[in-house]
């Protein structure tokens, strides 16, 4: 346990001392989403921004001829892509690549968890946006893919943590063990931080300070539904552990959000059928 609380306090004061390089997330990506959440997105805006980063558009393009977006032609260009999977489809597709190209490191061990933090972050946006859909909450569906893929950056943001003290420091003894807890000791606080440094709106940080809290917004349905779809995803395994004993049924998330116990199963079903995005 001591162990455990000097590498807790090493990471604290890390960053604490202001000398940690922040990671710095698309501003392209952020400005389609701010296009976005107005009542009448302009389309021409959208493709513009996009076009103007050729690595994201790049990968849009990829991703929009991937598996599971792909139609009877190849998408060649932002504007077919708009025009075949619409605005909004388009902009989640923003977020996911922009979140994407944060998930990588140097070290092997690091890489693996980062790749299965990459799968949780999806699985929990696409559970959410399923959620939004299947409630008939109408806008809010796009707002809760973005708050459910950043729900879970602070782990993000500790492994960034660790990566740059390995850097300086190539004897640190960091264990598979140590990384998890302090993942999960320091996630929520860190991720608000993080989220607030990035400008992100009040009601994504909440989600992210928010969302293992006991003493949580009952009446925050965005929050709800994430919590929902982080424990669905977590007894799927999607992410970086696994509890199948979990009974979505039973959660008060559920309840208050009214969702019979067909809906739950139709979610756990959409959310294994979602696997093809997790490379």
């Amino acid at each position: 346990m001591s162990k455990n609380c000097s590498f807790l306090e090493v990471i604290t004061r890390y960053i604490e001392s202001g000398n940690i390089v922040l990671p710095v997330f698309s501003s392209a990506a952020l400005r389609v989403q701010q296009e976005l959440t107005k009542k009448e997105p302009d389309i021409k805006k959208i493709e513009k921004i996009l076009a103007a980063d050729q690595s994201l558009s790049s990968q849009i393009l990829q991703m929009a001829n991937s598996a599971f977006y792909q139609g009877l032609n190849e998408v060649l260009t932002v504007k077919a892509a708009i025009i075949r999977l619409g605005m909004q489809e388009v902009g989640r597709i923003a977020l996911l690549v922009a979140m994407k190209n944060q998930f990588r490191s140097k070290e092997k061990e690091l890489n693996l968890i980062m790749k299965q933090l990459w799968q949780h972050a999806v699985g929990c946006a696409l559970g959410v946006r399923w959620l939004a859909k299947r409630l008939h909450f109408g806008e809010l569906e796009n707002h809760a893919f973005f708050a459910g893929l950043f729900h879970d950056v602070g782990k993000l943001f500790v492994l960034m943590v660790v990566d740059q003290l390995r850097e300086k420091n190539k004897e640190l003894p960091i264990t598979h063990a140590l990384l998890l807890e302090s993942m999960a000791s320091l996630h929520t606080d860190q991720g608000y931080k993080l989220m607030k440094n990035w400008n992100m709106p009040e009601e994504y940080c909440l989600v992210t300070r928010d969302h293992h809290r006991s003493d949580y917004d009952t009446k925050n349905y965005m929050l709800l539904m994430v919590r929902l779809a982080d424990t669905a995803c977590l007894k799927l395994g999607i992410g970086l552990s696994t509890d199948d004993t979990l009974e979505l049924s039973a959660r008060e998330e559920a309840h208050l959000l009214n969702l019979s116990e067909i809906d739950l199963a139709e979610l756990e079903i959409h959310l294994e059928d979602t696997t093809i995005l997790f490379g």
